[in-house]
């Protein structure tokens, strides 16, 4: 593969379109692996990037969904090996830090300055452009390309009948919201539920709190489509919302006045945090999944986080990638997971500026790019 060309989709200018054209590989190092991408979701941190406000140094391929078959490996892989269907986590973590043995492996010191860096092992760049300049890897990952190099902890292996475009999912919407019901909040049987936002990562909190055996699941939006979906996926409950309104006393005349067990704000708007404290009960737990700028101050009423409540962030799910991959695959191919349902579009790599802006207006939970199909 080195020094044959293929296509990406390359980030050159903070607020411009993706720009499709062709890159080619330098040399393997011990510890990586090349991946011949099949799929690709279009997620919002990958939007972020495109304006700026996830600060990922330029050029750099973008994607961090990814699901593909392993085309070759470095000398010093032994965990995947060439033909091996993969789907990609951004988490490579080395297992040994301070973190890792804190059992933190999403904030893992080998991993986080390469993400700064849009760089991989060794803080080195592997992708080159037409005039042999060095282009980044977007959170180790870069799936927006016909082919992708990762670290070996990054490749996960899944069975060989797990659909490519559904796989990619796996790797950051699925984990993030079903592993914040299940790792996160440990949602356990008969617990209620209250999930503020129901876009790709709220709807997979609402299927992870069916999967732990939730009792009540309530679904809370502005968007009645999206509360329609939200039913699909195991939600008891819809409260369609306006701007400004609050949910919290509908959520307690569901929950016999106490309010719910565990709350997820899956929005990302300032104002659906307050909703999503106020909506628990005393001792219950509220998890904080949606992004926002990262300099903007949050105020709680200090009276609603009383009474023993507990504040949780999460970005990934708490995700163990190597284990929950294959199990979320295999829930899936049993028919307990929901995959098929949460993709609108499926889009070639040309067209994904235009998908990218369907993702803008919310009018898709998620597009696939898929390729060599």
């Amino acid at each position: 593969m080195t020094g044959t060309p293929f296509r990406a989709a390359v980030l050159r200018e903070v607020g411009a379109p993706l720009s499709i054209e062709p890159l080619t590989l330098a040399p393997l190092e011990p510890n990586d692996v090349l991946i011949r991408m099949h799929a690709a979701g279009l997620c919002h941190t990958d939007r972020e990037a495109m304006t700026g406000a996830f600060g990922v140094p330029v050029p750099v391929v973008l994607g961090h969904e990814g699901a593909g078959v392993v085309e070759a490996v470095g000398s010093a892989v032994q965990r995947v090996r060439p033909g091996q269907r993969v789907v990609c986590t951004i988490y490579a973590a080395c297992g040994q830090c301070y973190y890792c043995r804190h059992d933190q492996p999403m904030l893992c010191e080998a991993v986080v300055p390469n993400h700064r860096a849009a760089t991989l092992s060794g803080g080195r760049k592997r992708l080159r452009d037409a005039d042999g300049a060095e282009v980044g890897h977007f959170l180790s990952v870069s799936s927006f390309a016909e082919y992708a190099v990762v670290p070996e902890a990054a490749a996960i292996p899944v069975p060989d009948d797990m659909p490519f475009d559904r796989a990619c999912l796996l790797g950051c919407s699925v984990i993030t919201g079903v592993g914040a019901a299940l790792r996160v909040a440990k949602v356990g049987l008969g617990d209620s539920v209250v999930v503020v936002g129901c876009g790709p990562v709220g709807l997979n909190v609402v299927q992870g709190a069916r999967l732990a055996g939730a009792g009540a699941i309530v679904a809370v939006d502005r968007r009645a489509d999206k509360l329609e979906r939200a039913r699909a996926f195991g939600a008891t409950h819809t409260m369609l919302v306006e701007k400004g309104e609050s949910v919290a006393e509908r959520v307690r005349a569901l929950t016999g006045g106490r309010g719910a067990d565990h709350a997820f704000e899956a929005a990302g708007v300032i104002g659906s945090l307050q909703d999503s404290v106020d909506c628990t009960r005393p001792g219950g737990s509220v998890t904080i999944l949606g992004k926002t700028d990262p300099n903007r101050l949050v105020e709680l009423r200090f009276g609603s986080i009383a009474g023993e409540r507990r504040i949780l962030r999460s970005s990934l799910g708490g995700a163990r990638a190597a284990d929950d991959f294959p199990a979320y695959a295999r829930a899936y191919l049993d028919g307990r997971l929901c995959l098929d349902e949460l993709i609108d579009r499926r889009v070639a790599l040309e067209d994904i500026n235009d998908a990218f802006e369907d993702v803008e207006r919310g009018d898709v939970i998620r597009a696939v790019v898929v390729m060599h199909e």
